[in-house]
């Protein structure tokens, strides 16, 4: 069959400032379809832009069997426009969703688009849709496939869950199926940009995070040979000079992650690598961090998300107000950008202490920092908690950048002024530092970093009023337009720590 993944129109503002991400879902569903004898078609929407008139149109020229879709709560709407313009156009199309929101909310979607979902994937899907695709229109062994639900005349099956995949090392991918040149890292001139999960899970328990609720707090990872395989072959094959780890959690293990650095080392591919980890692997691994360094890791997101110790044991973050400033600080010592979130909102958050976080948030002095809504998805520990706050149901306003629950003292729009506001001084107070930085990778970095986020449709249009944008900010972003830095696009010009 002809099986096209296509990825929700939705654009939210902040997630598409630093670049265009590749779809690497797809990349693996693909990868197991294809194997498994499927003609596929990777078309990234999102990525190029395009409104729901142009992929109606492409999916009436592709003529799929199958489309497939993966959903987070944000992209839910516009993924269900997407399937129900499939039905309209190709009335035979088999229509497949996945992806964190599907997963947990299975039943109440085929509730109420019974027409417009043929089946939900719960879990990996890389061994759940060869399966399924096997046994279309023969719904008793339909009934066998583990993570299938799909409705069966007035039933709503949910099967039961399917088993995790032991061995990620495995599983085939279709990096030949995207359209590279699409994928860029704006802060980097001339990149292309890849990304490659080197684990899966997190065995930690935020209240916040979906991730650790899908994952059900397990933690599986690849070889780190493997790794370094296929991020030599990103480059060599496609032209990928910065990759981006995926995986929320690519640290867990000391050894396997010490033995990974050290074979990227060795293997010296002058590769970009941008990462995520935890405030305590950093502390962890201060004797090993000029190995991050040396194995080409530039950029360093941790989720710091509070400055105060009570809303820190709130989300279970495991972790002290101090061990987080000392992380950002190592991480900035060994020469890598740093970049973190505040999380806000909270039913006691008012004013004042939306303020001190701010305070708080120079003081840990991080390079980049975002100022996020606390978005409690209706399948977290968060959610019950919530609930008598929560005023928008909208989903495709649960993107972590539009507020959709008051506090006890503050409405929407007290929040949102309060974000915004937080972006403006966290910015205005780093420019300087920003400009005056002694490494001229840092300098260019953290300057093109400052002015794609202060200039991004996002903040411009939260800061506008009627008489426009306020002047200082038009100012600093002209500052940070003018000001001229020596761009690095080779990794072997950077100095080596």
């Amino acid at each position: 069959m002809k099986i096209m993944f296509i990825t929700p129109p939705y654009h939210c503002g902040v997630v598409e400032v630093a670049g265009r991400w590749i779809p690497l879902q797809y990349v693996y569903l693909a990868g197991a379809a294809r194997a498994a004898g499927h003609e596929c078609i990777i078309y990234d929407a999102m990525s190029l832009w395009h409104d729901h008139e142009q992929i109606t149109t492409r999916i009436a020229t592709e003529q799929p069997d199958v489309v497939c879709m993966s959903v987070i709560t944000a992209t839910h709407n516009a993924g269900m426009e997407v399937l129900e313009n499939a039905k309209r156009v190709l009335p035979g199309v088999t229509t497949v969703l996945g992806g964190v929101h599907a997963h947990f909310m299975a039943r109440s979607i085929l509730e109420e688009h019974p027409q417009t979902v043929d089946f939900i994937i719960r879990g990996e899907g890389e061994y759940i849709l060869p399966e399924a695709l096997e046994h279309l229109g023969k719904p008793d062994e339909l009934r066998k496939v583990r993570g299938l639900v799909f409705v069966d005349g007035d039933d709503i099956v949910l099967n039961p869950p399917a088993l995790r995949h032991q061995d990620l090392d495995i599983l085939p991918t279709a990096f030949d199926l995207l359209d590279w040149p699409t994928y860029r890292y704006f802060v980097i001139e001339n990149s292309r940009l890849g990304a490659v999960a080197t684990s899966r899970g997190c065995p930690h328990g935020c209240t916040f995070c979906s991730q650790q609720v899908f994952w059900e707090r397990t933690w599986r990872a690849r070889a780190p040979a493997k790794v370094v395989d296929e991020i030599a072959t990103l480059k060599n094959r496609f032209g990928v000079n910065v990759v981006l780890f995926s995986d929320e959690y690519p640290t867990a293990s000391r050894k396997r992650w010490e033995e990974l650095l050290d074979l990227l080392i060795k293997a010296d591919l002058g590769v970009f690598l941008l990462m995520e980890t935890r405030v305590e692997d950093i502390l962890r691994d201060q004797d090993i961090l000029w190995k991050y360094r040396r194995a080409g890791i530039v950029h360093v997101y941790m989720g710091v998300e509070a400055t105060d110790q009570d809303t820190l044991d709130l989300m279970k973050k495991d972790i002290t107000v101090e061990q987080s400033r000392q992380a950002l600080a190592l991480v900035t010592q060994h020469g890598m950008v740093t970049e973190t979130s505040l999380v806000l909102g909270f039913p006691h958050e008012t004013p004042e202490s939306i303020n001190r976080t701010l305070e708080m948030a120079k003081h840990f002095n991080p390079d980049n920092a975002h100022f996020l809504a606390i978005t409690p998805w209706p399948y977290t520990e968060l959610y019950k908690e919530f609930e008598p706050y929560i005023e928008v149901r909208d989903y495709s306003k649960y993107n972590l950048i539009e507020p959709i629950a008051t506090t006890k003292t503050m409405s929407l729009a007290d929040l949102d002024h309060a974000m915004v506001d937080c972006y403006r001084k966290f910015y205005m107070g780093k420019m300087k530092d920003f400009l005056t930085e002694p490494d001229p990778f840092r300098r260019h970095y953290l300057v093109e970093a400052a002015r794609l986020i202060m200039g991004s449709s996002f903040i411009r249009k939260k800061m506008a009023t009627g008489a426009g944008m306020p002047k200082e900010i038009r100012k600093m972003i002209q500052k940070l337009r003018n000001h001229s830095s020596t761009p690095t696009t080779d990794i072997s010009a950077i100095p080596r720590f």
